[in-house]
């Protein structure tokens, strides 16, 4: 599988929260569960790191380049990848979209975290 069935974009979207998990350094071993917002846009799936760069499940996911992600009780095997900047934009909107309100989405849209946002995707 290397794209999101309907049914998981709907439930992507329906949850606040997707937990991620990219492998530790030994490859095998999933880290420690993360709690991310992740967004929809135009049918792929995106997370920002609150912290930036900097963040070790950051490091960790375009490192490893694969882990797990989990939404609604349910895991997926996925890969990880940086996100262009040519989606910084619809993210930025989608975060508003999603989160209508928070005092959350400026912090997301700043520059760290749009500087750490990766594409996720089934593998």
């Amino acid at each position: 599988m290397n794209t999101w069935t309907a049914d998981d974009l709907k439930a992507i979207e329906a949850n606040a929260d997707l937990f991620v998990s990219p492998f530790r350094d030994d490859g095998t071993t999933y880290g420690t569960p993360t709690r991310t917002w992740a967004l929809v846009v135009d049918g792929d799936v995106y997370v920002r790191a609150a912290h930036g760069p900097e963040s070790s499940w950051y490091k960790a996911a375009v490192r490893q380049k694969v882990g797990r992600v989990r939404v609604a009780d349910v895991d997926y095997e996925v890969t990880f990848e940086p996100a262009g900047d040519e989606v910084a934009d619809a993210i930025d909107a989608a975060y508003e979209a999603k989160y209508p309100g928070s005092s959350a989405v400026p912090t997301m849209q700043r520059e760290g975290p749009k500087s750490a946002t990766v594409k996720i995707t089934p593998r």
